[in-house]
């Protein structure tokens, strides 16, 4: 069994970029991906709110302001 693989949609069907190793017929799940850049945005936005949005970092514009 074959784990994750990359293909992309054309004209409705979903085209593998690899050969696969299933016989016809076989049940597989699949997980739609935004752009390539988007999905990376979206998947990181919340770990980049937590660095740069906290109360330490108050502070220190504060002291910038002075």
């Amino acid at each position: 069994m074959q784990g994750q693989i990359r293909a992309v949609v054309n004209e409705g069907r979903i085209e593998p970029l690899e050969k696969l190793d299933m016989p016809d017929g076989t049940e597989v799940l699949v997980t739609a991906l935004s752009n390539g850049d988007d999905f990376w945005l979206k998947v990181s936005e919340q770990s980049l709110n937590a660095i740069w949005d906290n109360p330490e970092d108050d502070v220190y514009a504060e002291l910038l302001e002075r």
